[in-house]
């Protein structure tokens, strides 16, 4: 019996022991060790450079000052200052392109107005502008969300622009239409392919989209006649308005005032007129011009576009919708 314990015994130790006595003791250096690299979905990957971002605009602010500013940072501004930004974000990226592809144009020659400027701060010749800072105050609690949604809509439309004929276009835009947008031949005399009349579904949803202005008597009278002296404004006001002709929006192409013929961009300037879709009526108490809608109406309708967003249209549809056989692409200024 002892023989055969202790040969169960030497079986055991060459079975189990013997291996452990030939590996010795665990190598620490085989051990995990940490290795300062990322585990591979989570690798940081430095962002390319946006097109815009790229690009210098040079702005003049109006006090002699020219500010270089990345392409991006000053569309902001102007999106800013064009657009609520409680609208839609399609209707947010379409006026960035609408932006973008006028400003694009306008670095591709020189302006008689700012030479040394590509553009300026001005309404009356350029575009609108506002600070990141004037925008935040204005904007109060609402100012991170909108700086944040402004920010996505031109990053979204990074370098695209509205073509035609691979060409930017005169991306021109107004506030709200009386149901229909203006052909620009009615309002500038040239006649614009992609700037014809079409259908805008905004509404009495637009704040002021009815309005009235009452001129006394004698100061239609006095404006009226310092342009057009040849005007007879005797006999009754009802009779001085004869002979209305519509333009393509359903408003004043031209009326005869006093045996004159005047065309309504000329009433609408004369006498401070939101747009030229109104009616006129004239009596003891004045002439009273009732007026829907507000803007020029040529090319985009801001309130337009973010109905159309509202229906489920997306920023190139919007541009198509309203610049009629327009295409949508990049494009870098020369």
């Amino acid at each position: 019996m002892k023989q055969v314990a202790a040969t169960a015994l030497a079986l055991f130790l060459a079975l189990f022991l013997l291996p452990l006595l030939l590996l010795g003791e665990p190598d620490q250096e085989t051990e995990p060790q940490a290795t300062g690299s990322l585990p591979i979905d989570h690798t940081v990957v430095t962002p390319a450079l946006s097109q815009d971002s790229q690009i210098t605009v040079r702005v003049a602010l109006g006090d002699g000052e020219v500010l270089a500013l990345p392409l991006d940072k000053y569309l902001w501004r102007v999106v800013a200052a064009e657009m609520p930004a409680s609208f839609e974000p399609e209707a947010l990226k379409a006026q960035a392109v609408a932006a973008r592809t006028y400003t694009v144009s306008k670095m591709e020659r020189t302006s008689e107005t700012h030479p040394d400027a590509d553009v300026c701060t001005d309404i009356t010749c350029c575009q609108a502008y506002i600070t990141p800072e004037q925008a935040a105050s204005n904007w109060g609690d609402n100012a991170q969300a909108y700086t944040e949604k402004i920010s996505a809509a031109v990053a979204d439309t990074d370098g695209m622009a509205a073509l035609y004929q691979g060409q930017p276009i005169q991306a021109v835009f107004f506030s709200s239409a009386a149901g229909k947008t203006v052909d620009a031949v009615e309002v500038w005399g040239n006649s614009v392919p992609y700037l014809t009349s079409v259908d805008s579904p905004e509404g009495e949803e637009v704040p002021n989209y009815h309005s009235t202005v009452t001129v006394p008597l004698e100061e239609f009278k006095s404006k009226l006649l310092a342009q057009y002296p040849q005007a007879d404004l005797s006999g009754e006001p009802n009779s001085w308005f004869q002979n209305t002709v519509p333009n393509s929006a359903g408003g004043v192409e031209t009326v005869d005032v006093g045996g004159v013929t005047v065309s309504g961009t000329a009433l609408r300037t004369l006498f401070a007129l939101r747009s030229t879709s109104f009616t006129v009526s004239a009596g003891a108490d004045g002439v009273i011009f009732s007026v829907t809608g507000y803007g020029h109406g040529v090319g985009m309708s801001q309130y337009g576009a973010n109905a159309l967003a509202k229906e489920g249209k997306t920023y190139e549809e919007i541009l198509k919708w309203y610049y009629t056989g327009i295409e949508v692409a990049a494009y870098t200024p020369k």
